[in-house]
């Protein structure tokens, strides 16, 4: 009986690591923009393009111009929140990111860290106040103030039948003055995604 027992609890072992190790998982290494949808969700270059070319209509738009011509220097512009008002998960960090990175990366506008790196940064000046020689210590009151905050928001709408689904997203981004509160560029971005999937339901 025992020797029964024994048997079949190797027997199990062996399934289970069997089952473990012959999950059928491949891993292949792509380039990171190189365009994947598997669901159809918004994804890494639903967020790249989506920057690359708001960010690019905002700095087309006559604001700029006037700001420089009227300021003679380049504007000081800094990223807000961009709220995720879609039933999905998306990672508006990345997005905002893609932003900076879009708008950093122009030449066109200089850019001021956000109020969560802001803290972060002060926060080291004030331990240099305690900590560093005179001649390394960075002073309070020295920082450049933004002159206009982008900001925004992500809608979707979603549309089921059957095996097929239209995924529609929008996005609404704003650029305001910041002394005035004048919203000085207001754009949008639309995409559309028709997914189908033989054989089964949504």
């Amino acid at each position: 009986m025992k020797r029964t027992i024994l048997t079949l609890a190797l027997s199990f072992s062996t399934l289970v690591l069997a089952g473990c190790g012959g999950s059928g998982k491949t891993v292949t290494r792509v380039e990171p923009d190189k365009a994947i949808d598997l669901s159809g969700d918004w994804n890494d270059t639903d967020s790249r393009l989506v920057a690359e070319e708001m960010i690019k209509d905002a700095l087309t738009r006559p604001w700029l111009t006037n700001f420089q011509t009227g300021k003679q220097k380049e504007p000081n512009v800094i990223v807000g929140t961009v709220k995720n008002r879609t039933s999905e998960h998306i990672a508006t960090t990345a997005f905002i990111k893609n932003l900076e990175r879009e708008l950093l990366n122009s030449g066109r506008v200089s850019f001021v860290a956000n109020k969560e790196e802001r803290q972060e940064i002060r926060d080291e000046r004030s331990d240099q106040q305690e900590f560093s020689t005179a001649e390394s210590m960075k002073r309070f009151q020295q920082e450049t103030g933004a002159d206009f905050m982008l900001r925004g928001d992500i809608t979707s709408i979603i549309d089921r039948e059957g095996g097929e689904s239209v995924k529609f997203y929008q996005v609404n981004l704003e650029l305001v003055n910041i002394e005035t509160n004048q919203k000085v560029w207001i754009g949008e971005k639309k995409i559309k995604k028709l997914v189908s999937q033989s054989g089964s339901k949504f």
